[in-house]
Order: C-alpha cells, then sequence, then structure tokens
C-alpha cells in the first residue's frame, strides 16, 4: 500500500471514530455533560502524558511552557477546545445529535470566514459564494427553529477558533494537546473532587463498568487524533478536507436513523443548502488543486 493511500486510511479511520461518538456518550449517563467533560480532559491528559514519555517528546512540552507566546495561543486554544467539548457532549446526550452535525458541517466555512476576518485572507468568487449560501441556510433555520442553532454555532466557530490558534501557534500535535490538557485539567480534577465531596459524582457510586467508560474517554479523545496526525503528514490538505465530511454525515444519519430525531421538511431544506455550500467549497478547493499541479508540471525544471 503506498503512503497516500495509507494516510487516506488513516484519516478516514479518524473521521469515522469520531463519527460514531454519539454512540459513546449517552452510555455515561447518569453523569452530566460537565462532568463527562472534566473526566474526558483529565483522562486525556493521562493518555497524552503517556504517548509523550513512550515517543520520548517532554522537551517540545517543556520548550512550549517556556513560550510565553505559543503558551498564551494553546491556553487560548485549551479554552475554546473544552467549550467545543463541552457542548458537545451535552448535544449528543440531550437528543440533538442532528444540530451537532450541521456545527461541523458548516465548521469548515466558519474556518475560511475566521481566515479571512483574522488572517486577511484573500477569497475566490466560488469561496465567497459557498459563505453566502451557508449565511441563509443558517438564517433560514434560525427562522423554521424560533431560534438561532446555538449548539451548532458554537461547535463550529469554537472548532473554527482553536484551529486558528493552533495554526499560529505552530506546535507539534502531540505537545500541544499535552499542554491544552495539562492547562485545563487542574480545573477537571477541582471540579470533580467538589462533585465528590457534594455527593455528586458518578465515577465511584455507579459500578466499574460506568468507571471504566468514563475513564476511556481519554483514550477514544487520542486514538482519533493519532490516526489524524499520521493522515496528516501523508496526504494533501484537500484530500482532509474531503475526509471530514464523513464525520457530520454518519453524526447526522446516526441522529435521524438510530436516535429518532425529528427532521422536517423546511429542516431538510436548510441542511439541503449548507449541502449546496459544501458542494461549491468543495469544488473550487478541488479546482484550485488541479490548476496548482497542473502549473507545477508545466514549469521547467
Amino acid at each position: 500500500m503506498s503512503e497516500t493511500r495509507r494516510g487516506a486510511v488513516y484519516g478516514a479511520t479518524a473521521y469515522l471514530l469520531w463519527g460514531v461518538f454519539p454512540l459513546y456518550f449517552p452510555l455515561l449517563k447518569p453523569a452530566g455533560a460537565v462532568e463527562v467533560l472534566a473526566h474526558r480532559v483529565v483522562w486525556s491528559l493521562v493518555v497524552v502524558a503517556v504517548l509523550v514519555q513512550v515517543t520520548r517528546r517532554w522537551a517540545g512540552v517543556r520548550a512550549i511552557f517556556a513560550d510565553r507566546d505559543k503558551l498564551v495561543r494553546l491556553t487560548g486554544a485549551a479554552t475554546v477546545l473544552a467549550v467545543n467539548w463541552g457542548v458537545y457532549i451535552y448535544g449528543v446526550t440531550s437528543d440533538r445529535v442532528v444540530e451537532t452535525s450541521l456545527g461541523y458541517f458548516i465548521n469548515p466555512l466558519v474556518t475560511v470566514m475566521l481566515g479571512v476576518v483574522v488572517l486577511r485572507e484573500r477569497l475566490r468568487p466560488p469561496q465567497y459564494a459557498a459563505l453566502g449560501v451557508a449565511g441563509i441556510a443558517v438564517l433560514f433555520l434560525s427562522i423554521e427553529n424560533g431560534r438561532p442553532p446555538w449548539i451548532a454555532l458554537t461547535l463550529a466557530f469554537s472548532f473554527g477558533t482553536y484551529g486558528l490558534l493552533k495554526k499560529t501557534a505552530v506546535v507539534g500535535a502531540l505537545e500541544g494537546l499535552t499542554v491544552e490538557t495539562a492547562v485545563l485539567a487542574p480545573l477537571g480534577i477541582l471540579y470533580l473532587v467538589g462533585l465528590q465531596v457534594t455527593g455528586g459524582a458518578t465515577l465511584a457510586s455507579h459500578g466499574a463498568g460506568h468507571a471504566t467508560l468514563l475513564a476511556v474517554t481519554g483514550l477514544i479523545t487520542a486514538i482519533p487524533l493519532l490516526f489524524f496526525g499520521a493522515a496528516a503528514s501523508r496526504v494533501p490538505l484537500t484530500t482532509l478536507g474531503i475526509l471530514q465530511y464523513l464525520a457530520p454525515t454518519m453524526q447526522f444519519l446516526l441522529g435521524v436513523l438510530f436516535f429518532h430525531e425529528a427532521l422536517g421538511l423546511a429542516r431538510l431544506l436548510g441542511f439541503c443548502m449548507v449541502w449546496a455550500a459544501l458542494f461549491l467549497f468543495t469544488a473550487d478547493l478541488l479546482a484550485q488543486r488541479r490548476r496548482t499541479v497542473r502549473i507545477a508540471v508545466a514549469e521547467p525544471v
């Protein structure tokens, strides 16, 4: 198997694992969303610390803590990541899986918009068109629901902001996640201790199976990220850009077919507008990549 094909398999595996997350988090009831978030942060730190030890990357982690600018950026990234994780857990445990999928469908478009606003990047006309159609779709869904799709918008903007901060921090994936979870872990531990003291914790009161499921949140966080990291070094970003639609597509299908969430005609029309925007965006990416390849082939060595 070629490295490119192997990378595509790794990428697909990462997004497929993220796609089935809605099946896992409801298993953690009666733990609430904040308790699950705290456990996810703490156990993720345990997992990544083990990985850093195995790969001997502590020097990279220490270098980030010594660099004030990178530490500030990763602290911001950790904050919006916690918001993203918490809102996602709340969404999938409160029967709003379809809305969480909408958040990750529009996330690529939000990322592009942040690039324009913050990094002053310039867009091509099809990309402007895609943003316009997506904006109309969100407005339509807001009118149809009687409120904006807050869960979807929070997921899209928090993850888009997270990506922006990570891009400007310029750190390794494993080292960065280690610092982020290390920043969040004290708050998570403090919350869990307080919950235990007040009698609201579920870790020790609902059997070994429940405790194990809470601890495994660290593994289910780290494993897809490892597959994603392996894919990112082997395949073009355009390939990853297309593969990323696997996760929200699976979440959407799970919400409709497995959790039997309501999907009226008006709501489906709103999703169709989002999908049309993504089609425009992806088609433009592929066309731009083909032009780049043709130019590279035509240039003399």
